[in-house]
């Protein structure tokens, strides 16, 4: 067994290890590559750098591709986004144009590799394109959709759509989010990597330095949400539940922990927004991360009393699953992959309100043994459930479904 697979088996247990090897036995050689369009930023990104080495080390020829293009782009990749979580969209021609010319640019480059591969996976709407421009392509395409497709904007899907139709196989996070497609579907939830610098334990005197780096009074009660700034996250929600708890909880601070990506533009006018509802509030901290700050993510979310994510919308909410591997109560929207993680009562709470948000935060302020009993039934759920090697072991599992057709089973002697 590798380095890196006797670090998961520590965490998983060996058997789980076992499973893995047993999995990719037959699957050793198969060349597989994976498309998305950034290597920093977001949940996919996160997943991608540690799925991709455990492939490897599991004997399948696997590597990582991304699509970069131009503000255009991304623009109209954003608007993709949010379309197919419903938002009412209207994209200009020059931004679809930009959208087909950049993947035409990216097919050039990657041709011979996609062509070649046994197994190409394609993630969310940015790269979609791709399949239909590698014309002599001899393996199976997967889309993997990260997002929340349940109820799209009609044009915005209607147009991705005739990209997708082709493609051999895809992938929801939920069964609620999917979109029916000619082809075989699978539900694959996302997952955290255990040993990643965000995960993973932090000694007392990092946690401390932080809290100083960013001048939070670890005397004083604290709230917590981490995510990009988006307003489908509602950072203006999360500070009007703040304001309303601050009212019945004395002294309590609130950190709005944001970064940006590459692939996302509209970033930097929501934090706009988000400073400007904070008015110098002394006791709201808006932090601005790098791509990168994962350690200094971790040491927030494990000095916080309580998380939350109150999004209106949610693919999934890998924040989610980290606070509560920590060992937090998380308040969360109700929606999405949240519900999935957020057990109504025992492993946090779920609400739709900045009211109702409000309303947890101070019960679970002012009941801290309640808060611990959830935290600790939390951390148990994401290790029965949303670890990377459960993730793996389902994309191995599809991986030899796909491979075999249509069978009665599959041996894996």
């Amino acid at each position: 067994m590798s380095n890196l697979l006797e670090s998961y088996a520590e965490v998983a247990g060996t058997d789980i290890v076992d499973q893995l090897r047993q999995l990719a036995a037959p699957l050793r050689g198969m060349k597989v590559v994976h498309v998305n369009s950034t290597r920093v930023g977001g949940g996919v990104a996160e997943i991608l750098h540690k799925l991709v080495p455990l492939m490897c080390e599991l004997g399948l020829n696997t590597r990582w591709e991304v699509i970069t293009g131009e503000r255009d782009f991304y623009q109209c990749t954003k608007a993709f986004h949010n379309g197919l979580q419903g938002h009412r969209t209207v994209i200009p021609e020059h931004l679809l144009r930009a959208y087909q010319e950049t993947n035409a640019r990216t097919a050039e480059r990657l041709r011979p590799v996609l062509e070649e591969a046994d197994m190409v996976f394609i993630h969310d709407p940015q790269p979609a394109p791709l399949l239909g421009l590698c014309p002599n392509r001899k393996g199976t395409w997967v889309w993997r959709c990260h997002i929340d497709a349940s109820h799209p904007d009609r044009h915005v899907w209607r147009y991705l759509r005739r990209f997708l139709t082709d493609y051999d196989a895809s992938v929801f996070s939920l069964a609620s989010f999917a979109q029916a497609l000619p082809h075989p579907e699978y539900l694959i939830p996302p997952s955290i990597d255990p040993l990643s610098d965000k995960n993973l334990e932090l000694s007392r005197e990092e946690i401390a330095a932080v809290q100083q780096q960013f001048g939070l009074d670890p005397q004083r009660p604290m709230i917590l949400q981490v995510s990009r700034f988006d307003r489908f996250k509602d950072p203006l929600g999360v500070i009007e539940a703040f304001r309303l708890a601050r009212k019945f909880v004395p002294g309590l601070q609130l950190v709005l922990a944001g970064g940006t990506a590459s692939d996302d533009p509209e970033g930097e006018a929501v934090h706009l927004e988000a400073q400007n509802a904070a008015n110098h509030d002394r006791d709201i901290h808006l932090l601005l991360l790098a791509p990168d700050a994962h350690r200094i993510i971790n040491a927030l979310q494990r000095c916080a009393d309580v998380v939350l994510q109150k999004s209106l919308r949610e693919g999934f909410g890998l924040t989610v699953t980290e606070a509560m591997w920590k060992g937090k109560p998380v308040i969360g929207g109700d929606t999405g992959g949240i519900r999935l993680q957020v057990i109504n009562y025992h492993t946090g709470f779920l609400v739709n309100t900045p009211e109702g948000a409000a309303l947890r935060i101070r019960y679970l302020l002012q009941r801290p043994e309640r808060g611990q009993e959830m935290g600790e039934k939390a951390r148990q759920f994401v290790r029965e459930n949303f670890l990377l090697t459960r993730q793996l072991r389902e994309y191995l599992t599809m991986l030899l479904a796909l491979r075999s057709g249509i069978t009665d089973r599959i041996e894996l002697s």
